[in-house]
């Protein structure tokens, strides 16, 4: 990987580090959503909704697709294998955190009982 390069799970965070992203993301595990609705669920402005939809794309966590019926209107959804890449990433650093969680906490109690 060159240097210029992010690797790939900085993308994904960089993604997710705005909070109208993030929901926007809760909001497409409930299912589909039109570019429209989720600009109306998260009471943001149309241009403002698309450029966060841009990010999100860009990142591969979502995906969109015309409808038969409206070639004018996008439908978003969740990119599950993305996700599955985060998940385990996420898997692989809890791996690390545990033990160490685990020492600290064996003390702590110790010291609690006293």
């Amino acid at each position: 990987m060159s240097a210029r390069r992010k690797p790939d799970v900085d993308i994904l965070f960089a993604a997710l580090a705005d909070p109208a992203r993030r929901r926007a993301v809760e909001i497409l595990g409930q299912g589909p959503r039109r570019a429209g609705d989720l600009a109306s669920r998260l009471g943001l402005a149309a241009p403002a909704m698309s450029r966060h939809l841009k990010v999100l794309k860009a990142a591969g966590l979502v995906v969109d697709h015309h409808p038969e019926d409206d070639a004018r209107v996008r439908v978003y959804a969740l990119n599950s294998p993305r996700l599955a890449e985060l998940k385990e990433w996420l898997a692989k650093a809890e791996q690390g955190w545990t033990p160490q969680l685990g020492a600290f906490a064996a003390p702590v109690a110790k010291r609690a009982g006293r």
